[in-house]
């Protein structure tokens, strides 16, 4: 395994029942590094995240973590019981033994200190993702992945969750691992995108991969012009990296198929 790798997937394949959901696919993620996983629903996403936490076997590939790896995971769907009266500071201090003062200390990262002791079910959308978010850090994770963060938030605060996201990446030095099929906002962020449907079609630098057919023929031409657009309002920063495309040529693979993403 790479030294600077904090888990490493190879060649991982998953079928369910006759499907091949995850057919070979290749996926690192190094320290400080945020990497976005895109790709239509079904594409396979939730099932690779499982299967790199070690929440579901592969069926075939392999999966290296860093020893000791502790990674903060936000799941993408999270049911709470409307009758159960669950405060924030409850349900944040669920992630283990903390303390009030750490788990304050987590509220204020993510920006929602004020709502410690509302119950969590009056929470917007966006201050449950930050609960959600604060929980996960209460880990101290070197790898935080998170699963459709935005979802059930308006855009601007999916901007502002990003933002939070990329501050979180940039004072921790953690590895991020985002999963999402909302292109302009995750692709504006990300250091590495994955494009995945069943198997890896393009991965590469965001600017380089709206550029990339694969790119085009799984979200259509336009999301390639849109988003170069849209990186380049937001890209203030210099960019060491080269901006290549690497390509996986991938023949005879069934892109139908239920939703197992």
């Amino acid at each position: 395994m790479s030294a600077s790798s904090l888990i490493l997937g190879r060649s991982i394949v998953k079928r369910f029942e006759d499907r091949t959901v995850l057919d070979h696919v290749d996926i690192s993620v190094a320290p400080g590094e945020i990497v976005t996983l895109i790709g239509p629903n079904g594409a396979g996403k939730t099932v690779l995240l499982r299967i790199l936490l070690g929440l579901l076997k592969p069926d075939g590939g392999t999966v290296a973590r860093k020893a000791g790896l502790v990674a903060g995971y936000m799941p993408q769907k999270f049911a709470i019981d409307d009758n159960l009266p669950l405060r924030v500071s409850r349900f944040v201090g669920l992630a283990g033994r903390v303390t009030r003062a750490e788990i304050e200390a987590a509220l204020v990262e993510v920006d929602v200190a004020g709502r410690i002791d509302d119950p969590v079910q009056g929470l917007s959308g966006g201050e449950f993702q930050r609960v959600l978010l604060a929980r996960a850090l209460l880990r101290k994770p070197q790898l935080l992945v998170l699963d459709e963060p935005a979802q059930g938030v308006d855009v601007i605060g999916q901007d502002a969750l990003y933002d939070l996201v990329g501050a979180v990446r940039d004072r921790h030095g953690c590895g991020v691992l985002i999963v999402s099929h909302d292109l302009h906002l995750v692709m504006a962020r990300a250091d590495r995108v994955l494009c995945l449907n069943g198997h890896v079609c393009c991965s590469g630098r965001p600017e380089a991969i709206g550029r990339d057919p694969a790119f085009a023929e799984l979200f259509g031409a336009r999301a390639g012009e849109s988003l170069a657009l849209y990186r380049h309002r937001h890209d203030h920063v210099h960019d060491p990296h080269d901006g290549h495309v690497h390509h996986h040529h991938h023949h005879g693979h069934d892109h139908a198929g239920h939703d197992h993403g």
